[in-house]
């Protein structure tokens, strides 16, 4: 068996590990740093790894584990000195905090009196608006019967009354001639 085909009697396909794309991205760097320290077994795992597969000789696991051990340690430490910054930042707030807590607290009060006044401006805006539009159409409906009263009650009747009479005329002589 060749070199190149070693790897795939040691190895096994790293997408077959039940990891997600992201996992198995850090999979294959972490097989690339191992590379990079320079065993034979590491080149071995940096081509298994080149193409997508994961070598499971005992060597190659047990050098990956360690990077990954490392790695870890390094994420731990880095958490460590930033939550002692959030712990350092957290105290430092609230040293400064009390008296606005206290101011904070009046203007939220105050900001709740404000809302309440404005909810019910704007309630009684609707009100009135509604109101508004209401009057609107009544003043638009008493504006077409008093122009009906006005055309009724001067000329306009008359004349459609004329109108009307000799049109009612016209149809009966016209009636009678057929």
């Amino acid at each position: 068996m060749s070199s190149s085909q070693q790897p795939s009697t040691n190895a096994v396909p790293d997408t077959q590990l039940g990891l997600t794309e992201d996992e198995i991205q850090i999979l294959r760097h972490g097989q690339q740093a191992v590379a990079a320290a320079g065993s034979s077994s590491s080149r071995a795992a940096s081509r298994a790894s080149s193409q997508g597969m994961l070598m499971i000789d005992s060597s190659s696991l047990s050098a990956l584990g360690r990077h990954f051990d490392r790695v870890m340690q390094h994420i731990q430490q880095r958490l460590e000195y930033l939550m002692e910054q959030s712990q350092i930042v957290t105290l430092s707030v609230y040293d400064q905090t009390g008296q606005l807590i206290d101011n904070a607290d009046a203007e939220i009060a105050r900001y709740h009196d404000i809302m309440a006044q404005i909810d019910e401006l704007e309630l009684d805006f609707d009100r009135i608006r509604h109101i508004r539009d209401i009057v609107r159409d009544y003043r638009r409906r008493a504006e077409e019967l008093e122009r009906e009263l006005e055309r009724s009650g001067s000329g306009g009747s008359t004349r459609r009354d004329r109108g009307h009479r000799s049109h009612r005329s016209h149809g009966s002589s016209g009636r009678h001639r057929t």
